[in-house]
């Protein structure tokens, strides 16, 4: 490729990436500022129930390499 469409090539790219940033940020805040206050508060409430499964799941998986250790060491 000649420079000059090498260097137009990064300009176009480098402005795209830029307006498609910018756009996405503007749309992200103006839909986030439309959701209820019940919708946060039902979301606040399932990540604290998806840590609780979460920390749950890791105490199995403890108990369970536990057992594993402590039967291959009899």
């Amino acid at each position: 490729m000649s420079q000059n469409l090498q260097s137009l090539l990064r300009r176009s790219v480098g402005a795209t990436t830029a307006a498609v940033g910018t756009a996405c940020a503007f749309v992200g805040s103006t839909v986030f500022a439309a959701v209820p206050p019940e919708a946060t508060g039902a979301l606040t409430t399932a990540g604290e129930d998806t840590n609780t499964i979460g920390w749950a799941v890791f105490a199995v998986l403890v108990g369970a390499a536990a057992f594993k250790y402590m039967r291959r060491a009899l």
